[in-house]
């Protein structure tokens, strides 16, 4: 496996930020885009899984590293949380929310797969 130098380079940071690419399209049109609370809420979720692997990244620490990964992971399952409440307001269809809570889903499992690996080399 080659040595990741960047946080651009890291998986988990890539598919966060299709999510959040996704997140902002699906935002930005229709009685979504009006719906500023829950617009900006979803947005800054999805920004947020991002931003943390990022900052986490840069850590002096793995252990710190692995808390960013955590709160990452976490604002990921808020944003598939929200896109429940666009479904229920009416503001996506169900193809909408299949796809990007898909997304979410993949984008979840990456970071968690990377958090357990950071873990494991831990605590050899």
């Amino acid at each position: 496996m080659a040595l990741i130098k960047r946080f651009e380079d890291v998986q988990a940071w890539q598919e966060a930020r299709n999510l959040t690419r996704q997140i902002y399209r699906l935002s930005s049109t229709g009685s979504f885009a009006h719906d500023f609370g829950l617009r900006d809420q979803i947005r800054r979720a999805a920004v947020s899984s991002m931003a943390n692997i990022a900052e986490g990244f840069d850590c002096g620490s793995t252990k710190e590293f692995a808390r960013f990964l955590g709160i990452a992971r976490r604002s990921v399952v808020e944003v598939q949380s929200l896109l429940y409440v666009a479904l229920d307001a009416g503001h996506i269809d169900e193809d909408a929310f299949t796809e990007h809570y898909a997304q979410a889903t993949k984008t979840k499992a990456l970071i968690g797969g990377f958090l357990h690996s950071l873990n494991k080399r831990t605590n050899t």
